[in-house]
């Protein structure tokens, strides 16, 4: 498979970023693409709404359906999936892209910021997974893909921030655990991660950073496109690199992601 052509994608916290890159590459070769997100009103401070969101997708070739939905809410996630199926009568992909993140230690988190991260990032992720599942079982060729890194237990990326690393770590271990549980299924459970910064709105989190020391989103959609179309059967457990799943298809040359090539690109976090 090399296309995602008809394939019905439904990605969480697609209206801006990665997720909104992810919709875009799928959507240019045909394929519908859900986009659940909070985002249904302008904010001064984060361009993009999921409405927005799903007209790029229809200019790039795609059929979108917006849907305001917080993946921590078990009712708007069960009946976001319900609106996908009547829309498009099936699923074929779920991309858990929606993350929350707060880079401070832990005098400096407040429990509502705590909370936060772990609602959307492990359990939005797992809830999400839950109520795709059914139909996913279904589909040709299943994926969930999370965007979350290798799991690490290392000291040195919990010290920092163990509000946070404990948030997307639990994304890694639900992606384990899924993908251990259903591997007899046929269905491809795969997490994927940066080796650099990526330029996005999350890169104001950190200090000291700014977008020209990473690269576009565009890397991890066309990384999150080389796993999506590949076979499921028997591809399961992983927790994939970017560059190493664009090296893999073929792609050598990767400076044309640099956001600003005179820049040295930093690596993100939980890489060595």
């Amino acid at each position: 498979m090399s296309s995602l052509s008809g394939k019905t994608l439904f990605i969480t916290g697609a209206s801006r970023g990665i997720g909104l890159a992810i919709a875009l590459r799928a959507a240019r070769d045909g394929a519908n693409v859900v986009i659940a997100a909070k985002s249904d009103v302008p904010n001064p401070k984060l361009p993009g709404t999921i409405h927005t969101a799903a007209r790029a997708v229809e200019e790039a070739g795609g059929r979108a359906l917006a849907i305001k939905c917080d993946i921590r809410e078990e009712g708007e996630v069960k009946d976001a999936v319900a609106k996908t199926f009547a829309a498009f009568g099936g699923l074929d992909i779920l991309v858990n892209n929606a993350s929350a993140i707060w880079l401070r230690g832990a005098l400096d988190t407040p429990m509502k910021r705590f909370d936060l991260m772990q609602q959307v990032n492990a359990r939005g992720s797992f809830l999400c997974a839950q109520a795709c599942l059914p139909h996913l079982l279904e589909a040709d060729n299943p994926h969930i893909l999370t965007l979350c890194p290798p799991p690490s237990i290392d000291p040195k990326w919990w010290a920092p921030h163990t509000g946070y690393t404990l948030a997307k770590m639990g994304m890694s271990l639900v992606t384990l655990g899924l993908a251990a549980e259903f591997r007899e299924r046929n269905i491809a459970i795969n997490g994927l991660w940066p080796r650099t910064l990526i330029a996005t709105d999350a890169l104001n989190m950190i200090p000291g950073v700014s977008g020209g020391n990473g690269r576009s989103p565009a890397i991890m959609a066309d990384a999150a496109h080389a796993i999506l179309s590949r076979p499921a059967a028997g591809f399961t457990g992983r927790f994939l690199i970017d560059d190493e799943v664009l090296r893999e298809a073929g792609l050598t040359d990767l400076s044309g992601y640099a956001v600003d090539p005179s820049q040295p690109l930093l690596p993100d976090l939980f890489l060595d």
